[in-house]
């Protein structure tokens, strides 16, 4: 019988289901999108039930395809959104709220009260993560003091809460798991980062009760069995969870310490494996879990910087500005010049993340002339994808003290073939881009397989990963430095 793994990529504007086979080829994949919901500026909402239905639409879609028989499934990996935070009821699977979604600033005013308080140095050194709403803690004490009714809910025992991941597998188990990974459960500022256990001076801090969160578990095991799902035969194992940036660096096999990958997406976001140790930041990135193998594996650590604005800036140029009409075309655009003349555009559209996190900053476009063009605006857009992946990337070889390795990339925009070189080039270092671009999938596919067996190791998934391109350095050192040089003088003047 054909063995294949039911992989569930639930992400922040929609949910994708595939199916890998065991030769680790991506066989099809369908995707459903829901409602964002801004009920304030600033603010980020989803229905938990709708995300709930199109995970169930994309089974159904997937199964339809034909392509394998329900019963030729033998694990399910899930991969998702990360800090998103949700409460619902043990009894009826229902949330009590919506969602507050990873990008929500609604608990700012709280997270600068903690830090008035002299509460920052604590969290850090417990968590591996800033103090900042991104993370999952907050979100949890917001939803427990707007949620109506739910003292009562409380007092009755009837509330589970959990990131995306913990709700999925609740739903899909029919509600006989509460359980999370460490990778997801690292993103929350509740877990203890060295002893991968919920911290009780944490839970005080922010107000939560330990007895409401999942259970902790590896990456990759055996989780819990479905039961109730429709379209799927009860007790395949859910064998794989990773959220999703450390999904797509295990899909992009990155084992080794110094390995690392960039996802170009709405943001980017680059993680860079540092083994068996935490390291720990002194210039504004996260430290946090990549995964874990088996109950008796230790954790693997990651440094990980994201910068908030990536394909964004290119959306921002089409619906914006107008001057283009579909994101493809920048990559056009930006080729019509020889570079980007003098023109820099700093993309603070929300803010600055790491290394910088300041959410204040506005986006600045400067070095303008009579002689810019709208080809110069998307060439400098394209260079600040890259020179922002740049800021965070030295950061991350002056922590751990060492060179990079060449660095994968994946996600939408890392097909844009003017972007990778420029990337390459103000980084100076060779890029890889692998022949399954659905890193995230992937990793969610690999890990639940090895949770079976159905691979033996990461040898095994190496593999199975291939590249597709690669694309060297292409500037001299002085070029590089005289680049970096305007895009710093740009960056002093978006942080005044």
């Amino acid at each position: 019988m054909s063995a294949f793994v039911l992989a569930i990529d639930q992400g922040t504007t929609g949910s994708t289901v595939a199916l890998m086979d065991a030769g680790g080829k991506l066989r099809a994949s369908v995707n459903f999108e829901f409602p964002q919901i801004y009920p304030r500026p600033g603010w980020v909402e989803h229905r938990p039930g709708e995300i709930w239905t199109s995970v169930v639409k994309g089974i159904r879609s997937i199964l339809r395809k034909r392509i394998c028989k329900p019963s030729e499934i033998v694990a399910i990996g899930i991969t998702n959104q990360r800090e998103t935070s949700v409460l619902w009821d043990r009894e009826t699977g229902e949330a009590f709220n919506n969602a507050v979604v990873w990008q929500c600033r609604r608990t700012t005013d709280f997270c600068e009260q903690l830090r008035s308080e002299g509460h920052e140095k604590l969290i850090r050194r417990r968590s591996g993560l800033v103090l900042d709403p991104y993370f999952s803690a907050s979100k949890f004490r917001w939803l427990l003091r707007n949620t109506s009714g739910i003292k009562r809910q409380l007092a009755r025992g009837r509330v589970r809460a959990g990131t995306v991941d913990s709700f999925l597998v609740w739903q899909l188990t029919g509600g006989a798991a509460h359980v999370t990974d460490i990778s997801n459960a690292s993103r929350t500022s509740l877990m203890n980062l060295e002893l991968g256990s919920w911290d009780q001076e944490l839970l005080e801090l922010f107000e939560v009760p330990g007895d409401i969160l999942p259970r902790i578990t590896p990456s990759s095991a055996v989780l819990g069995h479905t039961r109730g799902v429709p379209g799927l035969p009860d007790g395949i194992p859910i064998a794989g969870v990773a959220g999703d940036q450390q999904a797509a660096l295990f899909g992009q096999a990155c084992f080794n310490p110094g390995e690392a990958k960039c996802t170009f997406g709405t943001g980017s976001f680059i993680v860079m494996n540092t083994g068996s140790e935490v390291v720990r930041s002194g210039a504004g990135l996260l430290s946090t879990v990549a995964w874990q193998l088996g109950e008796s594996g230790k954790p693997v650590y990651a440094l990980e910087g994201g910068a908030f604005v990536c394909g964004a800036a290119v959306q921002w140029l089409r619906d914006g500005l107008g001057i283009i009409r579909k994101s493809a075309e920048v990559e056009t655009l930006a080729a019509s010049v020889e570079d980007h003349g003098g023109v820099e555009f700093v993309p603070a559209l929300t803010g600055l993340g790491a290394p910088h996190w300041a959410p204040e900053a506005r986006g600045t476009i400067t070095g303008l002339t009579r002689g810019s063009t709208s080809g110069h605006i998307a060439r400098a857009t394209l260079d600040a994808m890259a020179l922002q992946n740049a800021d965070i990337l030295r950061a991350m070889e002056d922590e751990l003290g060492r060179r990079m390795k060449p660095l994968r990339v994946d996600g939408g925009a890392a097909a844009n073939n003017l972007l990778m070189q420029v990337q390459a080039d103000v980084l100076g270092r060779r890029l890889i881009r692998p022949q399954v671009i659905e890193t995230t999938v992937a990793g969610a596919c690999y890990l639940a397989g090895l949770g079976v067996g159905l691979w033996s190791g990461q040898k095994d998934i190496r593999g199975i990963w291939a590249a597709e391109r690669e694309f060297a350095v292409a500037i001299t050192p002085r070029a590089r430095r005289d680049r970096l040089a305007s895009w710093n003088d740009a960056l002093r003047r978006t942080l005044l």
